[in-house]
């Protein structure tokens, strides 16, 4: 049974089953070699008390602006800086 959302990540529930941009507090990250800013596109799939997950999300890097991630990713809700919805056909600029 899932834990019930404590008042102040009931806005984070609000995205759930939605497409969004999602920016992180870090200046930049690195997975498998890869460093790129904390920029994610995709759907959100579930919402914690402690986690949002996206499954597949797109990272969004400057050599590949749509490289799909091949396993869900959680986010923890307190380095989320800014989160929006998203229309996922959309192309942004990243200088």
């Amino acid at each position: 049974m899932a834990e019930p959302i404590i008042g102040r990540n009931r806005l984070f529930a609000e995205f759930k089953n939605k497409e969004v941009l999602l920016v992180l507090e870090s200046s930049q990250l690195n997975i498998l070699g890869q460093t790129f800013r904390p920029i994610f596109t995709g759907e959100v799939t579930e919402v914690n008390n402690g986690f949002i997950t996206m499954d597949k999300p797109i990272i969004k890097m400057h050599n590949a602006p749509f490289y799909t991630f091949p396993t869900p990713l959680n986010f923890p809700l307190e380095h989320i800086v800014s989160i929006t919805l998203f229309d996922p056909k959309r192309v942004i600029p990243i200088l």
